[in-house]
């Protein structure tokens, strides 16, 4: 008897696993479709149903609905227009915005799917699973749930992290783990060694914040700090991770958390940091948890280290309210 390998790997491999299962009912239900002559694929059927239901809407609202991303959804749905089943209109006030509609050829196949073929699938897919299709369907719902609420990738490369507040005891990790990366890239410069050297009398003393992250293997491994500056602004600082916990996206964990901690502090309308075009990859990181480049905030702060020639300031989400500080004379 051949093995079968997935199975024997467990919930290692469940996407892989799931995958397989979700192939062999495609191939079926392709078969299915051929076999009364209707003009569509199993994966363009949802796309269908969704028109249905809600009536007209844009590709990326359909996307909204099927939970997909958009260049997904605009090549099934280009495929249903050229098939002459879904149609392209534009509507309302904005007329940039593309609407789509069943045709009346989409209208009358989804009468016949859902009257037809859809109720004997029904029946099909609950004998298939035992009469458990409920227990199935929302075991499925809870595995989409915990994705939505943290990715595989997080739990992979950045399991169990957790956040800390400064204490006395961390004063010595502070001080090494920004050590560390400025040493290898830079040369400490006064401010970095006052900072670091005084990390309670300047920063958290001063109303500011300093933020460690921690894993259960390696113990303090990721350092961020919030400094209240002159004029109502606050600096993003001496955020660094040790080379040895690298690759488990710490810096990002500790990056949200510090912004987090920022709005709770009511300081991220005024939140900015300084760094060097030598670290692209923690400006990437920046510039995707919000930061955008700021000549303003260049011109206020960036001759406090030698090594500075890229500011940013945080940037709220669209539609939120922004109060400059107060400039300084």
């Amino acid at each position: 008897m051949v093995t079968d390998t997935l199975s024997e790997l467990g919930v290692t491999f469940l996407g892989s696993r799931l995958k397989r299962l979700g192939d062999r009912l495609q191939t079926d239900a392709a078969a299915v479709l051929q076999a009364i002559d209707a003009p569509v694929q199993p994966g363009q059927q949802p796309f269908l149903a969704t028109l249905r239901r809600e009536g007209p809407r844009t590709v990326g609202a359909i996307a909204q609905h099927l939970r997909m991303s958009q260049p997904t959804a605009t090549r099934a749905v280009q495929a249903l227009i050229d098939q002459g089943l879904v149609e392209v209109s534009r509507e309302g006030r904005d007329q940039r915005q593309k609407m789509l509609s069943l045709t009346p050829a989409g209208e009358a196949l989804m009468d016949r799917l859902e009257r037809e073929l859809w109720p004997r699938v029904e029946a099909a897919a609950i004998s298939l699973c035992g009469g458990r299709h409920r227990e199935l369907m929302a075991a499925i719902a809870a595995v989409e749930a915990e994705l939505d609420r943290r990715s595989l990738a997080d739990r992979i490369l950045a399991p169990d992290l957790i956040v800390r507040d400064f204490s006395d005891d961390l004063a010595e990790p502070f001080y090494r783990i920004n050590a560390e990366w400025i040493e290898e890239m830079f040369t400490l410069e006064a401010n970095d060694i006052d900072l670091l050297s005084n990390p309670r009398e300047r920063i958290v003393d001063k109303g500011g914040a300093i933020l460690f992250a921690e894993t259960p293997d390696l113990g303090v491994v990721g350092a961020c700090a919030i400094l209240k500056a002159e004029g109502g602004w606050y600096e993003l600082t001496k955020m660094g991770v040790l080379k040895s916990a690298r690759g488990r996206k710490v810096g990002e964990f500790l990056l949200a958390k510090a912004i987090e901690r920022a709005r709770a502090m009511g300081a991220a309308d005024s939140l900015y940091l300084l760094t060097n075009t030598k670290c692209a990859a923690a400006i990437h990181l920046y510039e995707k948890l919000g930061f955008a480049h700021d000549a303003e905030v260049m011109r206020l702060f960036g001759s406090r280290y030698a090594r500075c020639d890229v500011a940013m300031r945080f940037s709220p989400e669209p539609g939120s309210a922004r109060t400059d500080p107060p400039q300084e004379g």
